[in-house]
């Protein structure tokens, strides 16, 4: 099987706030619209939110968005100015990795990532 493209699918409960979460709050630019939904770019993945295909209750997402950021704290910080609530403050990981959690309105965990200079993910091994 070939994979072409890829994308998260959010059936948000309430439309019109998760929209605004990833586009306001998070900044994220949008790759498309259509009627009754939003694409948006994410690094080198895309995350759209539906208003269709949902139930209209909260999301049992089990999984969580790892979207990686290249400044951690400036990311805190405009989170900050955006009202958006930090569920765990940044931190190194034992897998070398700085992370801070936060969750869309629906709860969807997303985690925020700052990948140090001397991880193996930033080091080239030619």
């Amino acid at each position: 099987m070939e994979i072409l493209s890829s994308r998260v699918i959010l059936r948000p409960a309430d439309y019109d706030a998760t929209l605004a979460f990833y586009r306001d709050a998070l900044g994220l630019a949008i790759a498309r619209e259509y009627p009754g939904g939003t694409v948006f770019y994410a690094g080198q993945s895309l995350i759209e939110v539906a208003a269709h295909g949902g139930s209209g209750e909260p999301s049992a997402f089990s999984g969580a968005l790892w979207l990686q950021v290249r400044d951690l704290p400036d990311a805190a910080a405009e989170l900050a100015l955006a009202g958006v609530r930090i569920d765990r403050e940044a931190r190194r990981e034992p897998w070398g990795l700085l992370e801070m959690w936060i969750a869309d309105p629906d709860g969807v965990p997303i985690v925020l990532v700052e990948v140090p200079a001397e991880h193996p993910l930033r080091r080239d091994s030619r």
